[in-house]
């Protein structure tokens, strides 16, 4: 679980900061002045430095204050969007709660829902948090109190949460995130580790670039935690977008998939036909799209690009037999022990080409490039690391080059 700072806390900070006075910070927060000096305290405490400099005249943000109130206050603006939009999804009507409840969450009820949303159930998450299941689930009906909002609802498989709950907690996991990477840079420039990366990685990025990326990242920093995630595009993209992951590479949407993402292209990347090695195909000098739908093929499920190029090309006439699967190592075996045929970038094969085992044919297949790339989020600010790392992906996807020549 990621760290989670007392908001209150975070908020006295912040208004210091603002103001370079804890007299008149207290004016704005309704907390006594010893109270906000013990929150800065607090805070100075899990940050691990001082954020302050006490000056006569008043309070001066040291470097490492500097550094952690933009990630502070990108995570206070992240939750002034939430409740903002979980007010108008859930259209909320009459004075039910605290228009402006931002102001008012604790950590206690943002662990809540962050934990609940992910687990689907209050026991779950309440052991994944490691608090009692009461106090899990009294946080969750304070939240509600709190917001006027119907937030959680009972189904047959757990706890599912309403439309305005999920919108909700979508901001509310930026603002965690934020604050992690603020916990992560402070210790960075205290000489402490590197971080952690998350990554999602779609197949062709899995067998050149994301190796290549990762092991010059860990020679630069070798305290650096990555953890490299796959699965279908649409649960990469959930995780980008909830702060669960950091950067998705592999091949970009057209259109943009939604709107808080952005997509940087990379290269392109061109799309072959691939078979075991001594294919009966192999041995011709040019295969036509009529050699192709006679025989039977392994492909990626429907909505991906290969799978949206195949249909463009070969859709309706190669039908014998259809395998669909996103399993790279499936494929591998079902090519390897048969005659059939899959489309798939030369880099995802590169080193069963070089180990004899599978060839790419020599067909014309016009119109199939894709565009490989990073994913990210709108307006997201990495950290130092998370930049060199970016960095690396880049340099990375431009030296990519089809390693594969056709049989």
């Amino acid at each position: 679980m990621k760290e989670i700072p007392n908001l209150r806390h975070l908020r006295a900070f912040c208004e210091v900061a603002r103001r370079g006075s804890i007299s008149q910070a207290a004016e704005h927060v309704h907390l006594s002045q010893p109270a906000i000096t013990q929150a800065i305290a607090n805070l100075e405490e899990e940050v691990g430095a001082p954020l302050f400099e006490r000056r006569p005249d008043g309070m001066a943000l040291s470097p490492v204050g500097a550094l952690f109130l933009d990630r502070a206050e990108r995570a206070l603006e992240r939750l002034r969007t939430g409740t903002r939009e979980a007010i108008r999804v859930g259209g909320r009507k009459g004075v039910r709660g605290f228009q402006d409840f931002d102001q008012l969450l604790t950590a206690a009820q943002v662990r809540a829902l962050t934990a609940v949303a992910d687990a689907g159930n209050f026991s779950l998450a309440a052991r994944n948090v490691g608090i009692s299941q009461p106090t899990m689930h009294r946080a969750a009906r304070d939240l509600e109190r709190l917001s006027g909002l119907s937030l959680f609802t009972r189904s047959a498989t757990g706890i599912v949460l309403t439309p305005a709950a999920r919108a909700l907690a979508q901001h509310v996991k930026l603002a965690v995130t934020e604050l992690a990477q603020g916990f992560a840079e402070v210790r960075e420039s205290l000489g402490g580790d590197s971080g952690r990366i998350v990554v999602g990685g779609m197949p062709l990025s899995r067998t050149y670039i994301l190796p290549s990326a990762i092991n010059a990242l860990v020679r630069e920093r070798p305290d650096v935690e990555i953890d490299a995630i796959d699965g279908p595009y649409e649960d990469l993209l959930h995780g980008l977008r909830t702060g669960d992951i950091d950067v998705l590479i592999g091949a970009l949407r057209d259109p943009l998939p939604i709107e808080d993402v952005v997509q940087e292209p990379l290269f392109e990347d061109p799309i072959a036909v691939a078979a075991r090695a001594f294919h009966p195909l192999s041995r011709k000098a040019r295969v036509t799209l009529d050699d192709l739908a006679a025989c039977q093929w392994v492909v990626p499920r429907r909505g991906t690009p290969t799978r949206d190029r195949f249909e463009a090309l070969l859709g309706g006439r190669a039908t014998r037999g259809l395998v669909e699967t996103s399993s790279q190592v499936l494929v591998r075996g079902l090519l390897l022990g048969s005659d059939r045929l899959t489309f798939i970038s030369a880099h995802q094969i590169r080193h069963e080409h070089e180990l004899g085992l599978l060839v790419t044919l020599p067909v014309d297949l016009p119109d199939t490039e894709r565009p490989i790339g990073l994913t990210m989020r709108r307006g997201w600010r990495p950290t130092p690391t998370q930049q060199l790392f970016i960095d690396f992906l880049r340099e990375a996807g431009r030296s990519a080059v089809s390693p594969v020549r056709s049989a």
